[in-house]
């Protein structure tokens, strides 16, 4: 059953005397755990610096194999604010159910969810439950990739790439409730478990956020503001990244969400038989081969079009350009997509003298995931209200790009 919570003052003035700034809200402190034993002192210290004057716990949820646990007790039992740990003799869910279960146990409805190896810094606890106070949020994230962010705890430039990849293609797929998200799989966020229904989540793996984001807002968008999170280097403990953990994510993804993708696929799928239909056709009737791959794609890419706007992306109209230019990016991207294509596929095939069949295989797969992602992230992105005088300046895909490319190539030994 949903919980309400009174709404938080704001800032301002009233009658010529200032308001004073919103009170900080009771909050659980989250944090998954799996042979972190060493951290513990060190995050409880430190937490409990950042907290000092506000009603707080830290709730650990444990799924060590080592003595973390009782390392937990210890430091608790000594520390300024309240400290609790729960052992999971059952990893179920990975991080995500830890996760779950600390939502449901903890003291305070306002939780904050953060890693245990010290990645997540505690000094930003306060900023986050400050953003809260002042209003108009359910969940308040903490992002690499907003101004002021930094990714360099990422490690590697594979690592960062990754990352990146893995946000846009789930941005795409979830386009609407995450259009407000620059990291919507950071695992540094506070939520409003009021505003949640705890019984609807279905976590696997890492990424919890988008778990409760996507489901959280079936009923209810979520509202989401961000604060910038200079994203630390691990200082204990090894990393739970692994390709297990890719693959438990890519799975997660496909079952919050297969279906757009899905169709999109199935789109494309019929596009490329009917294109062969016609060239079939026409070569038959003796028109020139080049000339009947010229309509065969002409009239698949304007047909592909009305499909995804019918069936793939049909609810993100609404908010997207007007009919035309949706239609002018989509042909010109799949005109543009397919005299790439096919050169470069001949490229594969002589200078690494591979079966053109396998290059043709390969550039279809780079050609639909391009075109997923271009129609989601640009085709179909949300316009800017005209009436939303308050909003920061647009943060274009573009500009993020650019950004992304000058940080890492001004990070020395990382290319």
């Amino acid at each position: 059953m949903l919980r309400r919570r009174a709404t938080p003052q704001s800032r301002g003035h009233r009658g010529g005397e200032p308001v004073s700034a919103p009170s900080l809200p009771p909050v659980t402190v989250i944090v998954p755990t799996f042979n972190e034993r060493d951290n513990v002192a060190e995050l409880v210290a430190r937490t409990s610096a950042a907290l000092a004057g506000i009603t707080a716990e830290i709730l650990f949820i444990d799924d060590s194999a080592d003595d973390t646990i009782d390392e937990i007790a210890r430091v608790g039992a000594s520390a300024t604010l309240a400290v609790r740990g729960i052992h999971r003799d059952r990893n179920t869910g990975g991080l995500g159910g830890a996760v779950a279960l600390g939502l449901a146990e903890a003291a305070h409805d306002v939780c904050i969810v953060m890693d245990g190896d010290l990645q997540h810094p505690p000094e930003l606890l306060r900023a986050m439950l400050t953003r809260y106070a002042e209003g108009g949020v359910d969940v308040v994230a903490a992002s690499r990739y907003v101004g002021g962010g930094d990714s360099a705890g990422l490690g590697t430039a594979v690592r960062y790439g990754v990352s990146k990849a893995a946000t846009a293609v789930t941005k795409a797929m979830f386009l609407r409730r995450l259009w407000h998200s620059t990291d919507p799989m950071t695992g540094f966020f506070l939520i409003d478990r009021s505003h949640i229904e705890l019984d609807e989540l279905r976590p696997q793996g890492f990424k919890i956020l988008l778990e409760i984001l996507v489901r959280g807002g079936e009923r209810r968008e979520l509202r989401i503001a961000e604060v910038p999170l200079e994203f630390g280097a691990r200082r204990h403990g090894d990393s739970k990244a692994s390709l297990r953990q890719g693959a438990t994510f890519l799975a997660h993804l496909a079952r919050l969400r297969f279906g757009k993708m899905g169709r999109f696929a199935l789109i494309g799928g019929i596009g490329a038989v009917v294109n062969i239909g016609i060239m079939w056709a026409l070569t038959h009737l003796g028109v020139d081969y080049v000339l009947a791959a010229i309509v065969g794609a002409a009239v698949t890419i304007v047909g592909n079009f009305v499909l995804q706007e019918l069936f793939v992306f049909r609810d993100d109209r609404q908010d997207a350009p007007r009919l035309w230019v949706r239609f002018a990016a989509s042909v010109s991207f799949n005109s543009i997509e397919a005299a790439l294509r096919i050169p470069l596929m001949a490229l594969m095939v002589e200078t690494w003298h591979i079966s053109s069949v396998i290059a043709t295989a390969i550039s279809l797969v780079v050609a639909f995931f391009a075109r997923f992602l271009f129609h989601a992230l640009v085709v179909y992105a949300p316009r800017r209200r005209s009436d939303a005088t308050d909003e920061p300046p647009a943060d274009t895909a573009a500009l993020r790009v650019m950004r992304a490319i000058d940080a890492e190539a001004m990070r020395p030994g990382e290319l």
